[in-house]
């Protein structure tokens, strides 16, 4: 019987604290992991706490944060980028939500989004789309003075 024995197995004898210590499990731009669904519930105390303990911001929690991620770069992250967007907040920075069935074993995925990444990757997409629209201007513009588009000068056009 497992009387008081609190957290999650995943399928082990013993939980296995790694599989959710990987540094890439704190992603900067919203989707930390895609697991099965218990992989990615028994990962979200864990990641929650570590962005708390990025709020607090000094030397100690910087400590216990690398006893527990396992990579300098994967702390830096933490406490640069990602902590001091949940400043005002009080916990409950991730969203848990359903993926899909993968063909084959048909066990259900998840994701884990940190809240407010929508903020960062609508600014990605919005400077792509005006990057494109500037692309497209530029192209349009030298095929209208009957010069070669840009990207293509030098090149011989190919014979079918």
């Amino acid at each position: 019987m497992r009387h008081r024995k609190a957290g999650f197995k995943l399928g082990r004898k013993t939980p296995h604290v790694a599989l959710v210590a990987q540094p890439g499990h704190i992603h900067p731009h919203g989707r930390p992991c895609g697991n099965h669904c218990n992989k990615a519930k028994a990962v979200r105390p864990h990641v929650e706490k570590m962005i708390t303990l990025g709020k607090k911001g000094d030397l100690h929690s910087r400590r216990q944060a690398l006893s527990f991620m396992m990579t300098r770069e994967s702390v830096t992250r933490l406490f640069d980028t990602v902590a001091p967007r949940y400043g005002d907040r009080n916990g409950g920075y991730l969203a848990h939500c359903s993926h899909r069935f993968p063909q084959g074993d048909g066990g259900e995925t998840a994701l884990i989004e940190l809240l407010g990444a929508e903020q960062v990757l609508d600014e990605k997409r919005q400077k792509r789309a005006e990057a494109r629209e500037k692309r497209r201007e530029e192209m349009q513009a030298a095929l209208a003075a009957g010069g070669p588009a840009p990207g293509t000068e030098g090149e011989e056009p190919q014979q079918s």
